[in-house]
């Protein structure tokens, strides 16, 4: 098969472009989209190639424009709207749990929202702790939404195409940090079931449980302990809503021993959820109790140093996971 490389926003703008190509319904509309190509640059070109009708600048309203794109939806297209930063998207809050989660349900299904919200989402460098948020577990609580985080760039369009041609509403966490990492994808079209997690590293003491950027974090946890002779299994949960924790169950049947990793907050947090739903399927097959590694229980400092010790570290997962095999 035909490989290119490509960064994380150039695939994140092929699956853009390729869904656009198939489906006349697509659009895509947020701050600095169509003439600036995108905070990111992950637009880039679009306005030029599909032109102001369906790529389109909007005002400094999230509530305005999430709520145009809903409304849109409802009628059957299929919006991509861009959060500059998911941090803005609390001032569509409203708009996204009230309208775009519920609607499907409160018309009886006579309305559906095949809507997708992606953008950056967590800590960057040095964006202190208004731009620093990690929005998977808030939204989480709220039944009719689907979140998906990609770690890869191939994961990043694959699932983007699949969330696309999805009827429901879906969260597409991206990460500022990653956009610029770069892998080997298909030159020919392909899509990434959502629901599925993968096993990005194979091993047999321990099972490592993480998404988003973190999981880069944990494979080189991995190859550290390694070299002690531990040999760690990294899961990549790549859709955190649903969770399959079937996948997860079946890695810690063999190894026994668990450690999560997010980096947002410990307290009501993606760990705990997944920790939890381990203790109710796979409870017996531990050896040890589940740790986590999270961000630290504090607002996100602006100072580099302490942004860095507030984070996750691949020294924190090492130190957990040598806690759990002690």
């Amino acid at each position: 098969m035909p490989m290119q490389t490509v960064e994380i926003r150039e695939a994140i703008r092929q699956a853009l472009d390729e869904e656009m190509q198939r489906d006349s319904r697509v659009f895509i509309l947020g701050e600095e989209v169509a003439e600036y190509n995108g905070a990111y640059k992950v637009t880039k070109g679009m306005l030029d190639k599909w032109g102001p009708h369906r790529v389109l600048d909007t005002p400094i309203s999230e509530l305005g424009f999430a709520g145009l794109a809903i409304g849109a939806a409802m009628t059957g297209l299929r919006p991509v709207v861009e959060f500059m930063s998911f941090n803005f998207s609390f001032v569509a809050f409203d708009q996204i749990v009230s309208n775009a989660i519920k609607m499907h349900y409160m018309s009886g299904n006579r309305f559906s929202v095949p809507i997708v919200f992606r953008g950056p989402n967590g800590a960057a460098a040095q964006v202190s702790s208004q731009h620093s948020h990690c929005v998977e577990a808030i939204y989480g609580n709220f039944p009719g939404l689907i979140i998906l985080a990609p770690s890869n760039a191939y994961d990043a369009k694959g699932l983007l195409k699949s969330a696309i041609r999805n009827n429901n509403p879906i969260l597409f966490l991206e990460n500022e940090l990653s956009y610029g990492e770069k892998m080997e994808i298909p030159t020919e079209e392909y899509l990434v079931p959502i629901g599925k997690a993968k096993v990005v590293v194979e091993g047999t003491h321990v099972t490592l449980v993480s998404h988003s950027r973190m999981v880069n974090l944990c494979k080189q946890a991995a190859q550290e302990l390694l070299k002690k002779g531990i040999k760690a299994e990294v899961i990549d949960l790549r859709t955190i809503k649903p969770l399959d924790i079937a996948t997860i169950c079946e890695s810690v049947k063999k190894t026994n021993h668990c450690v999560l990793v997010e980096e947002g907050h410990w307290y009501s947090g993606i760990c705990a959820e997944v920790a939890f739903q381990i203790n109710e399927h796979c409870f017996d097959y531990l050896d040890a109790p589940i740790k986590r590694v999270t961000q630290k229980e504090t607002p996100m400092p602006y100072s580099k140093v302490l942004e860095k010790e507030t984070m996750p570290t691949k020294e924190r997962i090492i130190e957990a996971v040598n806690q759990v095999l002690a």
